[in-house]
């Protein structure tokens, strides 16, 4: 086999299922292969920042890698964006990039798309993914592929792989995956120990689940660790729509003083939280009223578990959950809360605010069953966060735009389920156009467009910049062009009739852009920007 064959089905043995990319000069060769080869499904999408983002949710998802494939240089540095994004949110991204080939720097020339130097691109995607590689060499490539794809796998970041054209069709073997990386079975023993007599000790015990959790596929384990310890659960703001297919019950989203007051409370209030998989960030945690006291929590994250001062490294999260599940018993807990999200939209002519789209869309999964749902960041995140528990891919700590239309591409590229999509009109001037590539390979989301004619987060961090401001495009007339259905909503009973015939009209993507007022905000958003707001000053 020659090389691209030997990286493409390493790939797949790896997990990975699908490629997303852009074709360019100097990956034509890769691209060859790629198409003729057949070794895994590839999509081509419109702009290097969808190709990443849809790349992101797909391996979110599926909890496994998935490939974003784009020429150098133009296409590479077009993608740095969602590659830092999946990055900082732990999404298991292969970037594969053509490359000018041996010999083609020695001519004197300055080679097209080239910046700094023909390295510069290697270095900067060096900042932002866990491991690289050059692939000029094929005897030395087995070896180096297996390396790097053991790593994204084991660590859950993104990785890099740079493919000259000139080596592209040279005769390389095939790769041989490292084994699994050893286990210190008295470390983790010793850390379990310590965990379980912090737990049964306590007094109010409580369970956070976190985005590792999912990017490592460990689900229905620490559903399996939650009903055993009989504790009460909740996800992070980032692992919002963990566990929804599970048979653990979730209590809901800590998000501080922006969610529920009684879960709050009982989280900052807990003397045994145990975190799993919780990334430590400013949107997890900056919004807490009490100031929480992480050296009294548990935290497994990160390849390591800590207990205050103490720290336990080289446990892996998949490790440190199959020893607890080995030996864990039920812990005292505290009284459950009831979490109810919004339902039963009023089908009148009243204007429409963001908690009315919540409670239309749990109407919807109450009648026809949950969707799979990718958020933008802005308002349409946090009102998915008053919709039913579902599986969510969302950049809710990275916070980048433009991520939910790509992505929800992703998610039905990589399940075959028909998602629903939130956006605001902000973020669907940048990558919405990717809507225009359903036809080819039969997707048809469901994409509720929040169009204020504002970027309306920023405006209610700073209400007095007027740069905030957007025109109005009209996108819901644009659908038909783009082979989709456009219905533009304005009232209450025109967005529950909307969302009936979404529902009803399989086979094209169909676009609701539904008109909010100005300054008319979900109540998550509101009090999440007083809290951080408040927490900055402070």
């Amino acid at each position: 086999m020659n090389l691209a064959e030997s990286l493409l089905y390493a790939i797949r043995e790896h997990g990975a299922r699908e490629i997303f990319g852009i074709p360019g000069d100097f990956a034509l060769p890769l691209f060859k292969v790629i198409e003729e080869a057949g070794i895994l499904p590839f999509y081509t999408l419109s702009h290097e920042p969808g190709v990443g983002f849809a790349a992101d949710a797909a391996a979110r998802l599926r909890s496994a890698p998935a490939v974003a494939a784009v020429t150098y240089g133009a296409g590479a540095l077009n993608l740095v964006n969602a590659v830092a994004c999946a990055y900082a949110e732990k999404a298991p991204v292969v970037v594969i990039s053509g490359a000018p080939g041996r010999g083609e720097s020695g001519r004197g020339l300055l080679l097209h798309h080239q910046v700094k130097s023909l390295d510069s691109q290697f270095q900067i995607f060096r900042e932002i993914t866990c491991d690289q590689a050059r692939l000029d060499d094929p005897r030395t490539a087995p070896e180096v592929i297996a390396r790097v794809l053991h790593n994204c796998v084991t660590q859950s970041r993104p990785v890099y792989f740079e493919t000259p054209r000139s080596a592209i069709f040279a005769e390389c073997a095939p790769v041989t995956p490292l084994p699994p990386d050893p286990v210190d079975a008295e470390a983790v023993q010793a850390c379990v120990d310590e965990v379980l007599l912090r737990l049964t000790r306590a007094s109010a015990p409580m369970l956070m689940v976190g985005v590792e959790v999912r990017r490592f596929g460990l689900e229905q384990k620490v559903a399996q660790l939650a009903q055993l310890l009989g504790a009460p659960v909740v996800t992070s703001f980032l692992g919002r729509g963990l566990l929804a297919n599970s048979s653990a019950s979730v209590l809901g989203t800590y998000i501080g003083m922006a969610g529920d007051p009684e879960l709050t409370e009982m989280v900052e209030q807990s003397d045994a939280l145990m975190l799993l998989g919780v990334i430590v960030s400013d949107t997890n945690f900056g919004v807490s009223s009490r100031r929480l006291n992480l050296r009294h929590a548990i935290h497994a994250e990160n390849g390591a578990v800590s207990l205050g001062y103490h720290i336990y490294p080289n446990i892996s999260l998949e490790a440190f959950v199959d020893a607890l599940l080995a030996r864990a018993t039920r812990v005292t807990a505290t009284p459950s809360v009831t979490h109810t999200y919004p339902r039963g939209l009023l089908a009148d002519d009243q204007p429409i605010t963001p908690t009315d789209i919540a409670r239309g869309v749990n109407d919807l999964f109450a009648a026809h069953g949950r969707m799979p749902l990718a958020a933008d960041m802005g308002d349409c995140f946090f009102t998915a966060l008053e919709m039913d528990n579902t599986e969510l891919v969302a950049p809710g700590y990275y916070a980048t735009m433009g991520y939910g239309v790509p992505a929800g591409l992703g998610v039905q590229a990589a399940t075959g389920r028909r998602p629903l999509i939130l956006v605001g009109d902000g973020a669907f001037q940048m990558t919405g156009w990717e809507l225009g590539n359903c036809r080819r390979y039969g997707w048809d989301p469901i994409v509720l467009l929040f169009n204020n004619r504002s970027w309306e987060m920023l405006r209610v961090f700073q209400p007095e910049s007027r740069f905030n401001d957007l025109d109005d495009w009209r996108f819901a007339a644009l659908a038909e062009e783009l082979g989709g259905i456009g219905r533009r909503v304005t009232t209450r009973a025109e967005l529950a009739q909307a969302l009936a015939h979404a529902v009803a009209t399989p086979g094209r993507f169909y676009l609701i852009e539904i008109m909010l007022a100005p300054g008319a905000v979900s109540t998550t958003l509101a009090r999440f920007v007083a809290g951080l707001t408040a927490a900055r000053g402070a």
